[in-house]
């Protein structure tokens, strides 16, 4: 039987469903379920308003580092569910978390868990509200929020809205957490506060959420970059329509560049092909630009304008310093490795 990846897999459930919503959420990160209700007996006032729905599995063999505790996994099984509502500029409310336990796992192990779900629950303002524990052979997180909106479903940016002339935009820099997963895995050499700045980026996340909650209602087009920036920015062109997409900058800390070089590593790959940057990829129209610029600056958020949607075929381009290269679709899939 040939093997499939997780995109294919999910493609191939899909068509066994035949609810037809999911034409509208296919190969998006959250679910929008339209629902209408009567505010009053006494008036003829209908309200439209939008469920969303998201879940995230995280599962200790491929998504944790071993040198992750406890209650930095669980936080961090939030914060991937989080940062796709903010991508959508949509608050979530409330979770249900089950969690597979393996049996090794002692009491301050799981006490450990508790707080990192207690801590999250505190900084993103999520509810939780229940779950499901089972025993498993190693530690299985997964999280389901849901979110409520008073937003038109067309008003609510998919992957599939970016269009030749808009502006591509993220919420911070690139480099860090591939960084930290190399100096993890491979034990390699990096200057101290470039070496904590990237091991912290891979254990303890910080997304740029508010970036998308105010911002979110300017874009065409958005994502969050947990799989790589370069698997981000396919996911972009290759949904829209016609569209290619030119990169001519990207936020970069500026001791990637000793890092990179003292390693023998690319750049480029650490830009690129990262992944868990939890950072907000997305397009806005050119009239829109300004307006985002003036609220973003109201409340006090850094915005890098990283290059602009050309008319295309759906590839993504990197122009350094004159010369305009194809950038590899190369981020983080499971079922590929």
């Amino acid at each position: 039987m040939t093997r499939l990846n997780e995109r294919e897999i999910i493609d191939l459930f899909v068509t066994y469903f035949k609810d037809p919503l999911l034409n509208k959420v296919k190969g998006d990160d959250l679910v929008i379920v339209p629902l209408k209700y009567n505010m009053s007996k006494k008036i003829n006032k209908t309200t439209r308003t939008n469920l969303v729905l998201k879940c995230d599995m995280l599962v200790q063999s491929t998504d944790v580092p071993e040198i992750m505790k406890p209650w930095q996994i669980a936080r961090k099984s939030m914060t991937a569910c989080v940062s796709d509502f903010a991508a959508k500029g949509i608050r979530p409310y409330a979770c249900l978390i089950s969690i597979g336990i393996p049996k090794r796992y002692s009491k301050n192990d799981i006490i450990g868990l508790a707080n990192g779900f207690s801590q999250a629950s505190k900084e993103y303002k999520v509810r939780i509200l229940g779950g499901d524990t089972n025993e498993s052979k190693e530690l299985i997180i997964d999280c389901n929020m849901v979110g409520i909106t008073s937003r038109e479903d067309n008003k609510i940016p998919r992957r599939n809205g970016a269009r030749a002339g808009d502006f591509i935009v993220t919420s911070g820099k690139f480099g860090y957490s591939s960084s930290g997963l190399k100096i993890i895995l491979s034990n390699l050499n990096a200057e101290k506060k470039f070496k904590s700045r990237s091991l912290s980026s891979v254990i303890n996340p910080k997304p740029q959420v508010e970036f998308g909650f105010h911002l979110a209602k300017y874009f065409s087009s958005s994502i969050d970059s947990s799989d790589g920036l370069s698997s981000s920015l396919y996911e972009i062109a290759l949904q829209s329509n016609n569209v290619n997409l030119l990169i001519d900058e990207i936020p970069t800390p500026k001791e990637l560049c000793n890092f990179a070089n003292s390693n023998s590593i690319s750049i480029e790959d650490l830009l690129f092909f990262g992944g868990e940057e939890y950072e907000i990829v997305a397009t806005v129209p050119r009239a829109n630009y300004k307006k985002m610029i003036k609220k973003a600056k109201k409340h006090k958020i850094k915005i890098y304008k990283i290059g602009k949607v050309l008319t295309g075929t759906g590839n993504v381009y990197y122009s350094k310093e004159g010369v305009q290269k194809l950038v590899k679709n190369n981020g983080f899939m499971h079922f590929t490795r």
